[in-house]
């Protein structure tokens, strides 16, 4: 049974919810993804600030991001997945909730996220071919 830490890129890192979106937008350079997980003072998950984020509620907003710290942008409740599921599962979050980077926790801490990139390496093309279409519909 392949499972979310088979698919998954390990490594991911945390960006403290504290930080400002000019350190995240480092962080995301450094790293190059386009998208952190942001995590609370006790190291829990309590959204994800994309690139987008940064330029579309932030920067073109007006807004210096250098002053905006990451808690004030991440919206809604976080999706994650346990370190343990497998693929249909982890489809099932992705497509369910229209998410394209999902990560992957164990024993409550990120160990890794799995991306669009580390499914189009691991699924078939039909299963590919679902998952783009109903990730990319519109709503």
């Amino acid at each position: 049974m392949t499972t979310a830490k088979d698919i998954m890129h390990p490594g991911a890192e945390w960006i403290p919810a504290h930080e400002t979106l000019d350190r995240a937008a480092q962080m995301m350079r450094n790293l190059n993804v386009g998208a952190l997980p942001v995590a609370d003072e006790n190291e829990r998950l309590c959204g994800i600030v994309t690139d987008r984020d940064i330029v579309v509620r932030c920067v073109a907003m007006g807004h210096d991001p250098a002053k905006v710290t990451c808690s004030e942008i991440v919206q809604g409740t976080p999706r994650w997945i346990d370190s343990g599921a497998d693929v249909g599962a982890v489809l099932e979050e992705m497509q369910s909730h229209q998410i394209r980077r999902l990560p992957v926790i164990e024993n409550k801490r990120l160990i890794g996220m799995i991306s669009e990139a580390d499914l189009a390496q691991r699924l078939s093309d039909e299963q590919l071919k679902a998952f783009c279409a109903s990730v990319y519909a519109a709503s």
